[in-house]
């Protein structure tokens, strides 16, 4: 059995304790990434940048994973999944991985478009009533009373599915003109976990709410992800974390992956820490444990491993396929991998897929990198990378909130690149 399986297996869990204690010692000869093709020495340049960032109390810990050829090229843990009480951090310790639950979703998306559930140029409306007539929120016109904050016209079409995969729905997390609407909606920001209702009553709501673009014309990142997940329910007649569950977790032997931590796992769940005036400080540990447990967002609400969520890359990386199970085609992979939004996306990347970057223009990404690759990040700091050229699924595992404005988790990709020979 190869490495990434021995890795990804369960019998393999009770190995994890003896790599995390060889992964903080940093060992100087890596045989595993030299057969896959990187250099060894040149990979401890990332050990080194990660574990400086530690010893500076810049982060608190993390886990950094990369796999070539579906085998582990390279896995070390750095620092302490629990500061205070002096705990180490371990290969299976648990993250909120926020905005990487997108990938997820999308996933989930894909495999009911292959079921015939409905054509990603369907109005969403058809599926989730809310949405029907939508409004966008404008800058109001001359004359308008004093203290009038926008007008409202209506959208110039509905918003279609694609345009929930690309963020181009003319949704955000509830800023712009009508930012005051939403808030007193009681949806702004992308935290779910603390709403003591469901998706379905949520989504319903913000249906109601104007737009702060027309359908199809601009990149707005915000709650797209999450009316997905609430068009998986319907479309599937599940709830969303049974969705999940049974149709991606249970597959891909996705043993830690949730929306709300089952209480006997709380030791394994990495505390957040984060950079407040220069000093590392504990953050807010969020809802995933005592929350209300009911509302499951698809765009910002899930729980995983390194484990667990290497996984799902690399399925994604197999074009669908992980060891024999099948959640998605060929094809359905590479439409997730093309470019749906020409120009519109201008940000770490020129071009979006169905649910995260895609990089089409090396020269215009201006790091190391190579086209046709593609990832995404989270608001607790992971970032996780899918090499299709390369053979390589590369993530970075931490819960550091706020950020303090580092780049570590950019900066991992560079120093993996560099050392390919």
């Amino acid at each position: 059995m190869n490495p990434f399986l021995r890795f990804a297996g369960l019998s393999f869990l009770m190995l994890l304790g003896v790599a995390a204690s060889r992964a903080q010692r940093a060992p100087a000869v890596d045989p595993a990434a030299a057969k896959l093709g990187f250099d060894p020495v040149r990979l401890q340049r990332l050990d080194a940048v990660i574990q400086d960032h530690v010893s500076r109390e810049q982060i608190a810990g993390g886990v950094m994973f990369i796999a070539r050829e579906g085998q582990t090229a390279h896995l070390r843990t750095f620092g302490k999944m629990d500061r205070e009480g002096g705990k180490p951090m371990a290969v299976d310790a648990i993250f909120r991985i926020a905005s990487m639950s997108k990938a997820v979703t999308s996933v989930a998306v894909m495999m009911l478009y292959e079921e015939g559930k409905f054509m990603l140029h369907d109005p969403v409306d058809r599926y989730l009533p809310a949405f029907r007539g939508s409004v966008v929120a404008v800058p109001p016109p001359p004359g308008a009373p004093a203290g009038t904050k926008y007008a409202t016209e209506k959208a110039r079409r509905p918003i279609q599915i694609r345009d929930l995969l690309t963020h181009t729905a003319g949704l955000t997390y509830g800023d712009g003109l009508a930012v005051d609407a939403y808030k007193e909606a009681r949806i702004h920001g992308w935290y779910f976990a603390d709403k003591d209702e469901t998706l379905e009553t949520v989504i319903d709501r913000l249906g109601k709410l104007p737009l702060h673009a027309h359908p199809g014309e601009t990149y707005q990142y915000g709650f797209s992800t999450d009316v997905l997940g609430r068009l998986v329910e319907v479309a599937s007649g599940l709830p969303l974390d049974r969705f999940f569950a049974e149709r991606i977790f249970a597959p891909l032997k996705m043993v830690d992956s949730c929306f709300f931590l089952p209480p006997e796992k709380e030791g394994r769940l990495a505390k957040v820490y984060g950079l407040e005036k220069g000093q590392l400080v504990l953050g807010d540990q969020g809802d995933y444990v005592r929350g209300p447990r009911k509302c499951f967002s698809g765009g910002a609400g899930l729980l995983s491993t390194t484990r667990d969520y290497a996984r799902l890359l690399q399925m994604l990386l197999n074009q669908g396929e992980l060891e024999g199970v099948r959640l998605l085609s060929r094809k359905s992979v590479e439409l997730m991998q093309a470019n749906h939004t020409g120009d519109k996306y201008r940000r770490d990347t020129p071009a979006f897929g169905l649910g995260f970057w895609v990089n089409t223009d090396l020269g215009y990404f201006g790091e190391l990198g190579s086209e046709g690759a593609y990832g995404w990040g989270s608001a607790y700091f992971p970032q996780y990378l899918i090499d299709p050229k390369e053979r390589i699924i590369a993530l970075f595992m931490t819960q550091h909130r706020p950020s303090g404005g580092l780049d570590l988790n950019q900066k991992f990709k560079v120093l993996m690149y560099q050392a390919l020979k």
